[in-house]
Formats: structure tokens, C-alpha cells, sequence
């Protein structure tokens, strides 16, 4: 009865074979398009952006998560690069800082034409699939980035800006980052503050995707409920595989089923597994449950390569997706559901925001009040005159002149 002992092995191993084998055939028609990687930010902490230093070569680059025969073998198709700068560039450079990283964006694309095509829609995606290039997109990572000006965000968005990011770990003046859920921040906006609900206009009529990575619950919930397109979360995961604050609670899924929005799975361990240790079938967890709770078509990847420090035993760099989707396919997932998570998902929603955008509409220009601004380098222009700052100069005035009514009533 043992004689045939052996053969269990062989079988695990051929069909183990088979399935990365469907994954890679799948892939070759299909690429993944990435939704969060944080490779510009690389380029600037290691080489200040210099990117004809030797070492920044992207096709024989070290100590990344991210080079250009990685993406090869993980069949990248599309890849939303991830303009970033730190919360602590707010009311200082955060501007300047941003324009820097979208120029080291699109000087990445100018030297690589070969690999990479700098494109800004939906369109452009499949045109990179058709040459065999990875379609690289902008996206912005933090509502400080835009410094509370409709004026900036609309400046961003000539740049190459395709989505937003309304906050990284720090509350914007006009809306609240996760760090309110876990108590480590005060909540500021309730969400998003009637100015945050204008930057979700603007950003609905330019046709910016809408990123709620990062937010507190209460600024996803409000702006699912405001948007008039889908929305993403570029880099979370399920709150309830793992409960991080950073995840999506189950709620909020209901609501992005609702909405037809998307959630690309960020592959961070703390936020996989909740601990420093994870593998790649707990990642494939995650996206099990949101393909329960919100359905196949809300599916994604946000790797958040080269933005972590930690990354799950199984996926230690871009070139190990189609290991993930070996998994999926394992998982019984069907070919049509592994396509959208691969990039169908994310075109769809992509090609529903340029529908939303409307250019010929009049563009928001209420500007955020003085008073919510903050940092003490800034210059007044424009609130020094006009309309908007009528009632609060008269407002001044009666507080000023309120000791002097005091005296004259006592004479």
C-alpha cells in the first residue's frame, strides 16, 4: 500500500508548476498594474535624484525592492509611481518638495524609453500594454503636497497628478488621516471640512482618482458618500485579516462595492499580519476577503514597494507577482476574477473618473479661510481684500473698539 509513497511529492511539485505556470500565461495578456510604489522616493533618499550617478542605474540597481529586470519578471505593466514627501514638509517645502519627485518621475521615463511610457490615461495604460512597456503614472501621496490651494492641486494636475492621496500620517487642514482612529492624532475635520469637500469636487471634475489610503474612517466614509466617481485605496488592506487602523474596515467595503471603487492590498507585514513577520499566503488572505465582502471587481495590488521596510516572505520584490497569482489561481479564483485584480479592476474605475470629469465645468475657487491655515511663513495675499474677508475685518473692528464702549458706558 506505501509503494507509491512517492509520487504525493511529485504530484505537490507539478502542480505547483502548473499553476505558475497558468499565472505567467495569464500575465503575458494581462500584466499587473501596481497601484503604490515608492521607487522616486528611493532615487531621492539614496542619490538626491541624481539619476546619472552610476549607482541609480535602474537596470543593475541594489538594495531595492524596485529595478527594471524585476519588473521584467514580474510582469509590471502599469505602475503608479508614488510622489512623496514627508508630513513635516507641511507649511514649509512640501510644494517644492513634490515638484521634485514628479520631475524625477518623468526623467525616469525619458531615460528608459525603452522600458518605461510616461502616460496620464486610461488610453495611455493600454497603449504601454500594446508596446510591451511599463505605463507609469503619477501619483501624489499626501493632501499636504497641494498646500490647502484648489490653485496648486489644479497646477498638479497639468503635472501628471492622476491620483490624490488626501492625506499621508497627518490630519490636512481640511481632512483627517487614520492616525485619528487609533487616537494618536485629534481629529480635525470630522472627516473632510467644507473645504476638503471642495478639493473632492475639484479632484471629480478634473478626472485625479481619488485615494483614501491613509485617512481616518470617517474621511473614507465621507468622501465615498461626496464622490461622484470611484474611488482607491492605492496601498490597504482588510481590517479584519488584520486590524490595522491603516485597513479597510468591512463597513467601508460594503460601501466601496456600492460605489464600484477598488482597494489595492498593500503588501506592508504590520498591516498583513499585524506583527513584523508575514508570508505571501496571508497576503492572498486579505485579498480573499475583500473579494467576499466588496466582490471580485474591487480587487487590486498596491504593493507599496520600496516605501516599507519589511515585505512578506514569498514577495521580497516586484519580481515574485506571479507567485501571487499562482496562489489565487490555487485559491480557485477564476481567470476572468485574477484579470481584474491584475488590471481590469483598476482600468474600469480609472475609465469612470476621466467619464465623471467634466473640464468645461466653472472650477471650484473658494479658498480654505486664513484661520485653518497654518505654519508662520506664509504671506496673505488676496485675504486682505474682498468679499470673503469682509465680515471678519468688521469682526476685528467691534472686538477692538469693545474696551472703549466699555469705558464711555461708565462715564
Amino acid at each position: 500500500m506505501w509503494s507509491g509513497w512517492w509520487l504525493w511529492p511529485l504530484v505537490a511539485v507539478c502542480t505547483a508548476d502548473f499553476f505558475r505556470d497558468e499565472a505567467e500565461r495569464i500575465m503575458r495578456d494581462s500584466p499587473v498594474i501596481d497601484g503604490h510604489n515608492d521607487l522616486p522616493w528611493q532615487l531621492l533618499d539614496m542619490f538626491n535624484n541624481r539619476l546619472q550617478d552610476e549607482r541609480a542605474n535602474l537596470t543593475t540597481l541594489a538594495g531595492t525592492h524596485t529595478n527594471i529586470p524585476k519588473l521584467r519578471a514580474g510582469f509590471v505593466g502599469g505602475q503608479f509611481w508614488s510622489v512623496y514627501t514627508p508630513c513635516d514638509t507641511q507649511n514649509k517645502d512640501a510644494v517644492r518638495r513634490t515638484l521634485e519627485q514628479m520631475d524625477v518621475v518623468h526623467r525616469m521615463c525619458r531615460m528608459y524609453p525603452e522600458t518605461f511610457l510616461y502616460v496620464t490615461s486610461s488610453a495611455g495604460i493600454r497603449q504601454a500594454f500594446r508596446e510591451g512597456k511599463v505605463a507609469s503614472l503619477i501619483g501624489v501621496e499626501g493632501g499636504h503636497s497641494i498646500d490647502s490651494s484648489l490653485g496648486v492641486l489644479r497646477a498638479l494636475y497639468q503635472l501628471g497628478m492622476r491620483y490624490l492621496t488626501l492625506t499621508h500620517s497627518c490630519n490636512t487642514p481640511w481632512a483627517d488621516n487614520w492616525l485619528v482612529d487609533t487616537g494618536d492624532s485629534e481629529p480635525q475635520s470630522q472627516g473632510l471640512s467644507p473645504f476638503g469637500q471642495r478639493v473632492v469636487k475639484e479632484l471629480n471634475r478634473l478626472g485625479v482618482l481619488i485615494d483614501l489610503a491613509h485617512v481616518s474612517v470617517a474621511t473614507m466614509k465621507a468622501t465615498l458618500q461626496l464622490s461622484r466617481a470611484p474611488v482607491i485605496f492605492s496601498h490597504s488592506s482588510a481590517y479584519s485579516v488584520c486590524a490595522s487602523r491603516r485597513n479597510v474596515p468591512d463597513d467601508v467595503l460594503r460601501l466601496v462595492k456600492q460605489t464600484d471603487s477598488l482597494v489595492m492590498v498593500n503588501f506592508y507585514n504590520n498591516y498583513i499580519s499585524c506583527t513584523n513577520k508575514a508570508n505571501l499566503s496571508q497576503v492572498a488572505d486579505h485579498l480573499d476577503h475583500i473579494k467576499e465582502v466588496a466582490g471580485a471587481r474591487a480587487v487590486g495590488f498596491g504593493g507599496d514597494f520600496d516605501g516599507v521596510p519589511r515585505v512578506p516572505e514569498g514577495l521580497e520584490d516586484v519580481s515574485k507577482y506571479p507567485d501571487l497569482i499562482a496562489e489565487l489561481l490555487r485559491r480557485n479564483w477564476t481567470e476572468a476574477e485574477v484579470k481584474g485584480a491584475l488590471a481590469d479592476n483598476l482600468l474600469r474605475v480609472f475609465e469612470a473618473v476621466e467619464q465623471a470629469s467634466n473640464l468645461t465645468q466653472a472650477p471650484e475657487e473658494e479658498p480654505i479661510p486664513l484661520d485653518q491655515l497654518g505654519g508662520s511663513c506664509r504671506t496673505h495675499y488676496g485675504y486682505s481684500s474682498g468679499a470673503s474677508s469682509l465680515h471678519r475685518h468688521w469682526g476685528l473692528l467691534l472686538a477692538s473698539l469693545a474696551p472703549l464702549v466699555l469705558c464711555l458706558s461708565l462715564l
